[in-house]
């Protein structure tokens, strides 16, 4: 009787855990058990992070680790890696991975779902790098929300106006999602906090948004842009279109227009580009250095052969768009496209390790929401222009709906709930950026000995 051979489990690597990499390695485990295929995911951090609360985390309508998604927690049936992917062998299908501790390592792969994401795309700005601070990261958010708060203490204490006026004025640099949201939250927070700095009249905060476009908010088309950019003016919002950061040198920020001003806080919100890692894989990509993909989201190259075994989606990866007109269309880097893509990567995924066809993806935009402080907000849907309070809402229902898990859901309702009957806390924590600072100023300092070749001081053999 001849036995039957067992087929090994595939093996699928999924670089990042951001929206592609957790929507994809949650829907994987669950299509495939563990006969079928191992899934392996790689990320420097220990989370997934919801951006789209990055503003209300900044803002403290959320405590920040609930816009968080804990990635050994929810992937139970994941192998997860602490570590970074430096380079990707495609050709012998092996990714370099380096650990957060210790040498590099190889990790071997069937399937390879490359979703690193995006970074912040900066511009050759005198100053930028020392001055400014992104807003991608919970990190990010977390400073800059410690940073206004602690602004508005240095202000209420000098008797310098110059220092005042530097650490009252606020510029977010980029009219997109990230820079008006982040704008209108942080300006709402900092309303709500004067009324307990007596010291500091509301007039003398100035908060600025430089745009290089004419307009804001593309996303929400040009009559909601429009308004949005009347909402913020009438709020006390020096908004700047056409109009570019030529300098911020030691906080000396000089605009295209000719104004320059001293100011303590600069957040750098004018878009993004894929992630750099891409450089370092044998994987082809477009001009813009994005993967590019066939609609089914598999890798492809200049010739349209598909690269088997690679997939990509979400911000870092060229997919086109099948439901617009033009044929080089290709779908947005938003949040929107990056889950729906991640759920038919994974079908796909599913399909082809069971032999099947994978399928097109396929999805109309269907319009975008923008929360613009407590209770305001600003929407485009199915053509339909929203404005208000309903648009505030419908904002906040479509985010509690898209940000995974039951767990995450629950937080966020819960906070939001108590927002409604408490006052959001006002308390700047700057100490969390330098931990050990108060330790070392107190420890008495000691001559350390010279170290021998050997570290550990064993004997030489």
């Amino acid at each position: 009787m001849a036995s039957v051979g067992v087929v090994a489990a595939k093996r699928i690597l999924i670089v990042g855990a951001g929206h592609v990499g957790l929507y994809a390695a949650l829907r994987l485990s669950k299509k495939l058990n563990l006969h079928e295929a191992e899934v392996t995911v790689v990320d420097p951090q220990p989370h997934m992070t919801y951006q789209p609360f990055l503003p209300e985390s900044a803002a403290g309508n959320i405590s920040p680790r609930h816009s968080v998604v804990p990635l050994r927690r929810e992937l139970k049936r994941c192998h997860v890696l602490s570590g970074t992917v430096t380079s990707i062998e495609h050709a012998r299908k092996v990714a370099i991975v380096q650990p957060i501790i210790g040498p590099a390592r190889e990790v071997p792969y069937d399937h390879i779902v490359v979703a690193p994401g995006s970074v912040s795309r900066t511009l050759p700005i005198p100053g930028l790098r020392e001055q400014a601070v992104g807003f991608k990261t919970i990190g990010e958010a977390v400073f800059l929300r410690n940073s206004v708060l602690d602004r508005l203490d240095v202000a209420a204490t000098t008797t310098d106006p110059a220092t005042r006026r530097r650490a009252l004025a606020f510029v977010f640099v980029g009219g997109g999602y990230a820079g008006v949201e982040a704008l209108a939250e942080m300006e709402d927070m900092v309303k709500g906090a004067l009324r307990y700095y007596p010291e500091i009249p509301k007039d003398e905060v100035r908060f600025m948004l430089v745009e290089a476009a004419n307009r804001i908010l593309p996303e929400v088309g040009p009559e909601m842009g429009a308004y949005t950019a009347v909402q913020l003016t009438r709020r006390g919002i020096d908004i700047r279109l056409g109009t570019r950061l030529d300098s911020c040198v030691d906080g000396l920020v000089k605009l295209s227009d000719g104004e320059a001003f001293e100011a303590d806080t600069i957040v750098w919100t004018a878009g993004v580009k894929p992630h750099p890692m891409l450089q370092d894989t044998d994987l082809p990509l477009s001009p813009r250095g994005a993967i590019t993909c066939k609609p089914t989201l598999q890798v492809v190259d200049a010739e349209g052969n598909v690269v088997e075994g690679a997939w990509s989606a979400g911000d870092c990866a060229a997919v086109p768009d099948l439901t617009s007109p033009d044929p080089a269309a290709l779908c947005s880097p938003s949040a929107q496209h990056a889950v729906r893509q991640a759920s038919q990567l994974a079908d796909n995924i599913a399909a082809v390790v069971r032999g099947r066809k994978p399928v097109d993806y396929r999805h109309k935009h269907v319009g975008s929401v923008a929360g613009l402080g407590l209770y305001k907000g600003a929407a485009r849907v199915y053509g339909i222009k929203v404005r208000g309070l309903p648009a505030w809402f419908m904002h906040r229902t479509y985010h509690l709906s898209r940000i995974p898990t039951l767990n995450r859901k629950i937080r966020v309702l819960v906070d939001w709930t108590l927002q409604l009957v408490l006052r959001r806390e006002v308390v700047a924590l700057g100490s969390l950026h330098e931990p050990r600072e108060a330790f070392t100023e107190v420890a008495v300092p000691i001559p350390l000995p010279v170290r021998s070749p050997d570290a550990l001081g064993r004997k030489a053999a």
